[in-house]
């Protein structure tokens, strides 16, 4: 096992990386390994995949299936050994498959079928044993000694990214909304890490691609939320619970969690939010359903307490799931990629047993004292209002827009997100998205000109919105979107945001502050480039990051 992957990855002066027998997201090694071969397995695919694209020939459901696996192996998502054995026999049908469509339209064009190579060629064991005995073949850090520390480097931020854009794009697609675009440009990811690429530069101009793809992804997620449930509007939503029998849904998948409301329609039955899903209740579909009654808990690292103090069954719908402790093991259901060996799992939108679970459980006894928090605040309604901030901009009634956003975590040094919003001056806006925001968005930061300081803007993908709005408000002022009054002060954790940085990089955008730490897979060599060329810094002291924002803008 070795796995770096994700922000909370082991460190020690020796190096970065989790290598033992399991992972500090509390991945086993032989999970680890296999989900290794899965990814090898399906850039055997993409390398079938992206040369049949050339000849005119393609495969949505090879596609469809790549975007999939790719996602059960983003952090804290699936912990399965046993699904990924599965998932890799269907990778291999798959290549089988994409192989065929290939030689076959490469004939139709008179060509002669290449004979390929790595991942093409690979044939995984038909058990765990033998597969992990496979696992050295597929390491992310195979043949580093060959290409390199930063090639390895560079490798490893376009695989971690394309797991990003992959999970985007799954969500996108299950509410409908696909791009062919979006599958070429992860066939050709594929390609280009089978070949094993070991160009430095050419690496990089291929991770701003995929961030080119990313957009792309977050475009048609965007698309497939507010085509579904409607565009989001300014919405007060109680954090604190409700009497009755009660569900949680934690995750990002909007779809499930209509499903649930659906399947508790007139049961007497309570939905609450919680994590990324507390962004639902804007959308004017989903909140038209009474008992979506509020938001429960905050961001996902404080799952095994919230848990367990929850009276009612519990839906994961995607990322971020960590191991589920006794108290409420047997009352926590897995959906979509989501898996815990040993916890039920729900496979085709049927979520009836969930409801009859929360008629079995207590629920909750009383009403706690209300309390709630304004959500809602996406591109359409604050480019509703771009005229009032344009003013307001003119008039020196705001200063500066702060973006703090991002995945939040349990490492230390977070609480520089909460420092940082709290110590914002009166005069500055502070937009949020993702479930970094938990960390301050019950706190009161008043208004300006009659607009909230605090404008959420969603989930994580929501940063699609607010490029939006950046750009707006850029042609508005007749500047580029560098010279906006705006910081970018962004948290990582897993690679959904490794995909959103690669979006902003390849968007020109600059000067945008990371942390609590820089990803470990990045070199000293690496991170040179990235500050030189695109002015990416890591956090320091929250004052001191505001006080030169504001020097750089003033």
């Amino acid at each position: 096992m070795f796995c770096y992957q994700c922000e909370q990855t082991y460190r020690s002066d020796e190096g970065a990386g989790c290598a033992g027998a399991k992972g500090m997201c509390g991945k086993d090694a032989a999970t680890a390994d296999l989900q290794d071969i899965l990814l090898y397995v399906c850039e055997g695919v993409g390398q079938y995949l992206h040369r049949a694209r050339q000849l005119g020939a393609t495969d949505i459901e090879a596609d469809r299936f790549i975007l999939f696996a790719f996602f059960t192996t983003l952090t804290n998502v699936n912990f399965n050994a046993a699904k990924f054995v599965e998932l890799i026999q269907q990778a291999s049908q798959i290549r089988d498959r994409a192989k065929a469509l290939y030689e076959n339209a490469a004939r139709a064009a008179a060509k002669i079928p290449q004979t390929l190579s790595g991942p093409a060629a690979f044939v995984p064991a038909s058990n765990m044993a033998g597969l992990s005995a496979q696992a050295s073949e597929a390491a992310v850090r195979k043949d580093a000694a060959i290409l390199g520390e930063d090639a390895v480097g560079a490798r490893a931020l376009i695989l971690y990214g394309l797991k990003g854009v992959c999970a985007y794009a799954h969500h996108a697609r299950v509410l409908g909304e696909e791009r062919d675009a979006i599958y070429a440009a992860v066939e050709h990811a594929l390609d280009m890490l089978a070949r094993e690429e070991r160009d430095v530069a050419t690496l990089l101009d291929e991770a701003l691609a995929l961030g080119r793809a990313n957009f792309l992804a977050m475009e048609a997620l965007d698309a497939a939320n507010t085509g579904a449930f409607g565009s989001p509007t300014p919405t007060n939503v109680r954090v604190t619970p409700i009497k009755g029998k009660a569900i949680l849904v934690s995750g990002h998948d909007l779809k499930d969690l209509h499903a649930i409301l659906e399947a508790t329609k007139d049961k007497g039955i309570n939905v609450y939010t919680h994590g990324e899903m507390l962004p639902a209740h804007s959308y004017p579909k989903l909140k038209a359903y009474p008992h979506l009654a509020g938001n429960y808990g905050g961001a996902w690292q404080d799952q095994q307490k919230e848990f367990a103090e929850f009276p009612g069954p519990i839906v994961m719908t995607s990322n971020c799931l960590i191991e589920p402790q006794p108290r409420y093991r047997g009352r926590i259901f897995t959906a979509g990629p989501v898996g815990w060996a040993g916890v039920r799992h729900i496979a085709d939108e049927n979520f009836a047993v969930v409801a009859q679970a929360a008629q079995a459980l207590p629920g909750f006894a009383e009403d706690a004292p209300e309390q709630t928090i304004t959500i809602g605040f996406g591109r359409d309604t604050v480019l509703g209002v771009a005229d009032k901030v344009i003013d307001a901009v003119k008039s020196g009634a705001i200063r500066h827009f702060f973006l703090v956003g991002g995945c939040d975590g349990a490492a230390p040094g977070r609480n520089y997100y909460s420092d940082f919003a709290d110590e914002a001056p009166k005069d500055t806006v502070i937009l949020t998205l993702g479930c970094g925001k938990y960390r301050f968005n019950k706190h009161d930061f008043g208004t300006i000109g009659g607009l909230p300081r605090l404008l959420d803007m969603g989930q994580c993908n929501d940063a699609y919105s607010a490029l939006v709005v950046a750009t707006k408000l850029a042609e508005a002022f007749g500047v580029g979107v560098n010279e906006l009054p705006l910081s970018l002060i962004v948290s990582w954790f897993e690679q959904k945001a490794a995909a959103v940085l690669l979006t902003l990089l390849a968007l020109g955008v600059r000067n945008v502050r990371i942390g609590p730490t820089l990803p470990a897979l990045l070199t000293p060599a690496l991170v040179d480039v990235l500050v030189e060329k695109f002015g990416v810094q890591p956090i320091g002291d929250a004052k001191a990051d505001i006080a030169a924002s504001l020097a750089r803008a003033a």
